[in-house]
């Protein structure tokens, strides 16, 4: 599931196989910009910010979000593609590298000059240079809503997502269902801040420390398996801002305290 470590490495692939060379081949399979070529411009480079690649070419910035299934991958011109190619909805090519965005449900092409409109609203993200501990544990603690909902809000903290949540409230012994400013955010921020800096190297993501398959969460994907630390087994239910935005949440009753949940447990 792509997170905030996920989009790093995706972006620092795409700097690598793109940055500082002119472009080739330009093609944007949305209808919004279907017409938009690049051609000719010298790629400035890609930056991630939290969930969302900022590919800089020109005067332009590539805007892409991953959400739930989509992916980057790199080929040499000409390789066949691992995928079928309707599913691709950017290719940018440079002489000796090819981009190919597939399965992004998010792109648009803006002036660089306007990146944020489309992520000025973003809290402070524990990936970029500029992360600012204190300003986001201030956000987190100033909404009323419950920790896990909170804690996914990328206005109050950019880059963590479901899998993050569950798992560092887990680590942090905190209910998911438990008010955000009832919550330590600075430490529960720290701890998030080096987990997701100590993944975003690492092929796969782990929380454990452990990397074979079924041994790297805490919680998250083991309902109804005993915990790792108490053998309780773990609960799940539902947590969203609204119906439409719910998210699937693990948690051990007994290692994370806090008020009793009221959402159902499957």
């Amino acid at each position: 599931m792509p997170e905030g470590d996920t989009v790093f490495r995706t972006a620092r692939q795409l700097d690598e196989a793109l940055a500082g060379r002119e472009v080739t081949r330009f093609d944007l399979r949305v209808s919004q910009a279907a017409t938009a070529d690049l051609s000719g411009a010298t790629v400035l480079g890609c930056v991630p910010r939290g969930k969302h690649l900022l590919l800089r070419i020109g005067d332009h910035t590539l805007h892409s979000h991953l959400r739930m299934d989509g992916v980057w991958f790199i080929y040499r011109p000409g390789e066949r593609w691992r995928h079928p190619a309707f599913k691709v909805r950017a290719i940018v090519g440079v002489a000796e590298r090819e981009a190919v965005g597939v399965d992004i449900a998010d792109i648009e092409l803006v002036r660089t000059k306007d990146e944020a409109q489309i992520v000025g609203h973003l809290g402070p993200d524990p990936l970029s240079a500029d992360w600012d501990p204190a300003e986001a544990a201030r956000r987190l603690s100033a909404d009323e809503r419950a920790i896990h909902v909170a804690l996914l809000d990328q206005r109050n903290v950019a880059g963590f997502g479901n899998v993050y949540a569950s798992e560092l409230l887990f680590l942090r012994g905190v209910l998911p269902t438990t008010p955000a400013p009832d919550v330590d955010t600075a430490a529960l921020l720290d701890l998030g801040a080096r987990t997701i800096r100590a993944n975003r190297d690492r092929s796969e993501r782990t929380f454990t420390g452990m990397s074979r398959p079924g041994q790297m969460t805490w919680v998250y994907g083991r309902f109804r398996r005993p915990c790792r630390r108490c053998g309780t087994p773990i609960l799940r239910g539902q947590q969203g801002a609204d119906p439409t935005r719910e998210r699937v949440t693990y948690w051990c009753p007994r290692c994370q305290s806090g008020p009793s949940s009221r959402f159902g447990n499957e």
